[in-house]
């Protein structure tokens, strides 16, 4: 998992251990008691079906590194979006700049750098895991499923979101660590109308693992369907409390 993250964020950047080696020794050149480089790429799709119709559907990328240089009391950040050499040494040097100074305030300052390369891409997982179309069809599959056990259901809202994230992280006191975040979500939400009353129930859960996590079985039926069952049944919890209620204050009014 190591040389994945380092080759994708470091690598595929131009850029080498010893070029971070050489930020954190430019950073210690004032007095910095502490500094660390911070490197993180994220992934992130989500997919919106409201009533059997994608309503929405969005992907983007974020990469970027952030700076902080620690003097006693005072602190330095900074940050760019792109990952280079030129865009750690300015960011390196802002953030000494920022830890030297006399006031004793956290203060936060951006390197604009412009980005040497906007070409990378990494494989992605989970969000590869499926194809888009498939994406749909589970969600299809969830609004299908609904309106087959609950024929009141006025409406149904399915959400899927996926996030890939790597992180790398080198300090002066000797670290260097890598993670990978993978994270799913599927959500669901059923409104319910029964006599002029309307009530919503909403479901769902995620795991940091592939889409593959909603089609594993969970007493005998696949996990997404678990959810849609939990979001009928709180929708159907709220609507007969709603109901019950009503009727109680009918009773006492005829009582007085």
């Amino acid at each position: 998992m190591s040389n994945n993250v380092e080759q994708h964020l470091l690598t595929q950047s131009g850029l080498s251990r010893q070029d971070l080696l050489d930020s954190l020794s430019l950073i210690q050149e004032h007095q910095i008691d502490y500094a660390d480089l911070y490197f993180q790429s994220s992934h992130h799709e989500s997919w919106v079906l409201e009533d059997g119709i994608v309503k929405d559907g969005s992907y983007n990328i974020e990469r970027g590194v952030g700076v902080r240089a620690i003097s006693g009391e005072k602190t330095g950040f900074s940050y760019s979006d792109a990952i280079n050499k030129n865009a750690i040494t300015q960011a390196a040097l802002a953030a000494r700049t920022v830890a030297d100074k006399n006031s004793a305030e956290v203060t936060t300052s951006k390197v604009q750098v412009v980005e040497l390369d906007k070409h990378i891409i990494q494989p992605i997982m989970p969000i590869s895991s499926l194809k888009d179309s498939e994406k749909i069809d589970l969600l299809k599959q969830v609004d299908a499923y609904i309106r087959q056990i609950a024929p009141n259901a006025s409406q149904v809202v399915c959400s899927m979101a996926a996030v890939y994230e790597e992180v790398l992280i080198v300090a002066s006191d000797g670290t260097f660590a890598t993670d990978i975040r993978p994270l799913i979500r599927l959500n669901i939400s059923v409104l319910l109308e029964q006599d002029g009353k309307r009530e919503r129930g909403s479901a769902g859960g995620g795991a940091r693992l592939d889409y593959g996590y909603f089609y594993e079985l969970v007493d005998g039926k696949p996990r997404w369907m678990s959810y849609a069952d939990e979001a009928v049944r709180l929708a159907n919890v709220n609507l007969q409390a709603v109901v019950g209620l009503v009727y109680y204050y009918m009773k006492q009014l005829a009582m007085v």
